[in-house]
């Protein structure tokens, strides 16, 4: 199964993220398909940096069966402006 998930990079203290296409099977960090994207908790929301998603590659993986973590859901309910459930 493919699923659109997070994969950590960066230092300790530092996180950033890599938004990635992976085999579930393969280790968070590992082996992946593509990357679609990149969120940096480290910067303020209202930065161009915080988050980037390509939407158009993103709905094609998820077009054809990829499932999505619930943290990259709610990532990107927050770049479409929808208001949380949470």
């Amino acid at each position: 199964m493919v699923v659109i998930r997070l994969a950590r990079g960066c230092a300790k203290n530092r996180p950033f993220y890599n938004v990635v296409v992976a085999d579930s099977r393969a280790r968070r960090d590992g082996r992946f398909v593509e990357r679609v994207g990149f969120y940096n908790p480290m910067l303020p929301k209202e930065s161009s940096d915080y988050l980037r998603i390509e939407m158009e590659r993103f709905t094609y993986w998820k077009s054809v069966g990829a499932r999505i973590t619930p943290t990259v859901a709610r990532l990107i309910r927050e770049l479409r402006g929808a208001p949380s459930a949470a």
